[in-house]
């Protein structure tokens, strides 16, 4: 899709088309619809952020919420998005050792516990050791700083599904 064709959608259409950039959230397409046209992909996610920076913590949380555990229970049961499923499997999550599975598990357990969020990481340009590694030096941080850090994730991830679907 161009940049152009989602400028000329309608609201329905636009959140159909964009709904997934956010996980399992399409209520920030919807509420950036009426910041349309916009001048560039950049502009569009500016916008979709805006939308999130403008929410109330408990639709943050609940964003963050919508997202996956890495290499969790979902994943194992295949219950990840189209685009989540792409993401960890770049990243190389699905091929754990049993160690790398364990040693994950337990983070997501740990850091679910300490955070009531799943730890997000936008996985792209990082390997396995990478990741287990910037698991076990986040879960440190305080509940305040991971929420912060967590959405700053998030529009990462967002920015790279933009940048895959839209044609500039």
């Amino acid at each position: 899709m161009t940049l152009a064709d989602a400028n000329g959608m309608d609201e329905t259409a636009f959140v159909a088309a964009l709904g997934g950039v956010f996980e399992r959230s399409p209520w920030i397409a919807q509420r950036a619809f009426a910041a349309r046209p916009f001048a560039d992909v950049a502009a569009l996610h500016a916008a979709m952020v805006a939308v999130v920076d403008a929410a109330s913590a408990a639709e943050q949380l609940a964003l963050l919420r919508a997202h996956p555990e890495l290499a969790g229970r979902a994943a194992v049961r295949g219950e990840l998005t189209a685009d989540s499923t792409k993401e960890q499997s770049g990243a190389g999550l699905t091929q754990c050792s049993p160690e790398e599975f364990a040693q994950l598990s337990a983070l997501n357990h740990r850091y679910h516990e300490k955070f009531g969020f799943p730890f997000i990481l936008a996985v792209r340009g990082h390997d396995r050791a990478g990741i287990l590694r910037e698991f076990a030096r986040r879960v440190e941080h305080d509940r305040a700083a991971e929420f912060v850090e967590c959405l700053a994730q998030v529009a990462k991830i967002a920015r790279f599904r933009l940048d895959a679907l839209i044609d500039e």
